[in-house]
Order: C-alpha cells, then structure tokens, then sequence
C-alpha cells in the first residue's frame, strides 16, 4: 500500500518558502521523509542551498574524476554535527533536477567525519519509484551499489586535500534514529 500524497508534508506554495525552514518532515518518519535534492545522479557539480537566502548556488566542480551515485540532497527540518541539515541519498532510477522534493524511505547509512567534524549521510530508496520503493534495508541492495557509495566518499575530496573519513555502514534503524536526533536538534533552534 503507498503512503498518502497529501498531508502536512507539503506546505502551499508561497515564494517567500526556503527549503531548509518550510517543507514539513511528518511525525512518522518510518514511511518517508521528504528529501530536498541539491545534486543529480551523475553530476560532478556540488551544489548547496545558500542558509540565508535559500537559493541554490554552485559550492565547487568536485576536483577528483568521480561524480555523485546518487541524488544527493538533504532533509528539511533537521540540523546535523557539521551544522547543516541533516544529508541524504535517494537511489532511483533517474536523476533528478535540483530542488525537486522527493519522498524516500530510509534504509541505512555512512557515518562520516569531515574538516567540520560528524557528517552522517542517510542512505534511503525513493517510495516512488516501482523499480527501488521495495527495498527497505541496504541489505536489500546489490552490494556493488553500496561498494559505490562508500568508494565515493572516501575519493571524492582526495584531490581537494580535504578530509574524509568514511566509517562503517549502518542499518535503518540507526539510520532513523540519525534523523529522529537531527530533527531534535532543528526543533531546539540549532541551525536556524
């Protein structure tokens, strides 16, 4: 059975909205959480939503010959250890353009540490795609893809002398309680 469209996880649209601030995360996070993607399948350009103005703006040409595995974004409403929101990955079978809002299920992560200290990235499974929505841990999942997604990590800042350090992978529960401790953190005033 799918999950509802409608809800309190969309907001009318109004053109004073920012992406970090005004999308709403439902309550029950078990299903979905809305995810705000920044950068495509595919694309070498690390793009950022700017805090004060919520504009997308272009943060660098990634410097190593990889390019990112999956449609990487964040979750609005969330405030994680590196003072950004909380980031996620949606794998699908397309990219999609920046800005688009999807709904992901999540089912593990990577536990990171960077220059500016624990950087989580949530691993989730758009529900909206026939071909990913049945996936519900990243045991599920080919284990060439995670192969992908932890080698990607662990290369993509090499040529920019940056660090990044990727730890062990972990399952969804974890991953919800990640989420559940960001929303925390976003609901105290923490990154606003």
């Amino acid at each position: 059975m799918s999950p509802p469209r409608a809800g309190n996880w969309r907001r009318a649209y109004n053109p004073a909205m920012h992406p970090v601030h005004d999308i709403d995360v439902p309550a029950d996070i078990d299903t979905f959480v809305p995810a705000l993607i920044e950068i495509a399948r595919g694309s070498h350009l690390k793009y950022e939503v700017d805090k004060p103005t919520g504009f997308l703006r272009l943060d660098r040409v990634l410097y190593s010959a990889v390019f990112y595995p999956a449609n990487y974004g964040f979750i609005p409403r969330t405030h994680a250890d590196d003072g950004d929101p909380l980031d996620i990955l949606v794998l699908m079978q397309d990219p999609v353009e920046p800005l688009t809002i999807l709904r992901a299920r999540a089912i593990g992560g990577l536990q990171m540490v960077d220059d500016k200290g624990g950087d989580d990235k949530i691993v989730g499974v758009c529900i909206d795609d026939p071909a990913f929505a049945h996936y519900q841990s990243t045991t599920d999942l080919p284990p060439h893809l995670m192969k992908e997604l932890d080698r990607f990590f662990r290369d993509y800042k090499m040529l920019e002398g940056k660090k990044s350090e990727v730890g062990e992978l972990y399952g969804r529960d974890h991953a919800l309680d990640v989420i559940r401790a960001s929303r925390a953190a976003y609901d105290r005033g923490e990154g606003r």
